[in-house]
């Protein structure tokens, strides 16, 4: 149930089943706000970020009170429903 592997030069656990979908469940990979090489990142991406990197943690973001979709994930969700 559980794996451990090395994620940033440290060894972590994961529950296998969520091993690799941070990107698939956290919300600002699908956010306007959301630019990680830029200094006009979201401010709370950022902190988050911080977080990961000084404890060696993933956090994927479920809530979040600044979120704007992009209009291709939007478009992509509205075409989900239809089928």
């Amino acid at each position: 149930m559980f794996v451990i592997y090395i994620h940033h030069d440290v060894p972590v656990h994961v529950r296998s089943d969520l091993k690799g979908k941070h990107r698939e469940h956290c919300l600002c990979y699908s956010c306007n706000r959301f630019k990680p090489d830029s200094k006009e990142n979201c401010r709370i991406a950022k902190e988050v970020y911080a977080v990961c990197v000084r404890e060696h943690v993933v956090l994927p973001v479920w809530e979040c009170p600044k979120f704007e979709t992009i209009k291709a994930s939007l478009e992509e969700e509205e075409e989900d429903e239809e089928e």
